[in-house]
């Protein structure tokens, strides 16, 4: 399989843009256009006893490692095939004890480092895209995000020194940078953060806010499905950013984390600017005062979400944003007992989700479970 191109797509130089990734032949809403497994993953660690430390599932009554006590696993398979990467922190978190607190950027950077070492040649996860390949933007960062980078390399030295031999500091410098550009958070259904990933592959899509595909996650595999009908040609876009911002903000936060400024249809015609600020104020957190209990609140927060209904009309299509928001709106209405308003919003998450994360993904089985044993 070619370094430029695979399952009907092809690396390109997009103009203006750089690097990007172009359709070889016609892709329907719903198709999965690529998966990609993850060249370098952690779980976060208020996650750990939720899910395996190694596949990411979701369960309950997992073992946990005998030695640091803070690491769980499905069985001892997983664990076994994890050890690579815990061995990296199993002793550290025993010497440190409750000092042990590197960041999750400096814990996938060491499992980045373990895994090149490791494996040196191209992986699966760089069909099209080489982690070594990244854009770092080292030259565009600012002294605040300089003494960022170099605070995580103090602390990769201080918790990692062990088990790691590290490049260069200026090639560190380089790699810290080339994470922060090109890393991903993976989520659950609900948006839920539950770690970082380096998906090579993934990171070739350039961004628009009129995106064509969206990216979901299946444990430690990302999946890229059509959101629009994609033609021969065309180039693939996701976002990588919320798009119920209004242009200017939008843009804000590309440039300062992705130093670039977006182009498209909709920053061009800023159509949807108004709109967009008036939703925004709906966002404002409830104040500590109005809450009275548990049920009262979720009660304010169910009327909330009645009027952020009109989200539908911001973001695109099959927004992972709208089928978090059914989906939490279903399961507070399930919750107060509200079968009949529980089901339709969750059977409306579900169908966003059977094409964001296919009709096989087992979070559409949860979620169709949660309604039959209501």
């Amino acid at each position: 399989m070619g370094a430029q191109g695979y399952c009907g797509l092809e690396r390109f130089c997009s103009p203006g843009r750089g690097r990007g990734l172009r359709a070889l032949r016609p892709f329907q809403v719903g198709d999965l256009l690529f998966s990609c497994p993850a060249y370098a993953y952690v779980l976060t660690v208020s996650e750990r006893g939720n899910h395996c430390d190694h596949c990411l599932a979701r369960k309950e009554g997992l073992s946990k490692c005998g030695r640091c006590k803070q690491a769980f696993y499905c069985n001892v398979e997983c664990q076994k095939e994890d050890w690579p990467m815990h061995k990296l922190e199993c002793s550290a978190m025993v010497v440190f004890g409750e000092n042990w607190n590197p960041s999750e950027t400096v814990r996938l950077t060491a499992r980045i480092l373990a895994k090149q070492k490791s494996h040196p040649e191209r992986t699966p996860s760089e069909k099209l895209l080489a982690v070594k390949e990244f854009e770092s933007h080292l030259d565009k960062l600012d002294n605040e995000k300089r003494n960022l980078i170099q605070s995580d390399v103090s602390a990769l030295h201080h918790f990692y020194s062990k088990h790691l031999e590290f490049p260069d500091h200026e090639s560190l410098l380089a790699l810290f940078a080339q994470v922060n550009c090109n890393g991903f958070t993976i989520e659950d259904e609900e948006l839920s953060h539950l770690g970082s990933a380096i998906f090579p592959d993934v990171a070739l899509m350039n961004h628009s806010c009129c995106p064509n595909v969206i990216v979901t996650y299946k444990g430690t595999l990302a999946e890229v499905r059509a959101v629009q009908e994609i033609n021969l040609g065309e180039e693939v876009f996701t976002s990588y950013i919320d798009l119920l911002y209004p242009t200017e903000d939008r843009n804000d936060r590309l440039r300062d984390s992705y130093f670039f400024t977006c182009e498209c249809q909709e920053c061009t015609t800023k159509d949807k600017d108004e709109a967009k600020v008036e939703i925004r104020k709906l966002n404002d957190a409830p104040k500590a005062e109005t809450i009275r209990d548990m049920v009262r609140y979720a009660r304010n927060v169910i009327e909330e979400f009645r009027r952020a209904k009109h989200y539908n009309k911001h973001y695109p299509l099959y927004s992972l944003n709208v089928a978090s928001m059914w989906l939490k709106l279903g399961r507070l209405y399930m919750g107060l007992e509200n079968k009949a308003a529980g089901e339709k919003a969750l059977r409306k998450a579900i169908a966003i989700m059977e094409v964001a994360h296919g009709k096989d993904h087992p979070y559409i089985s949860e979620i169709k479970q949660e309604i039959e044993s209501h």
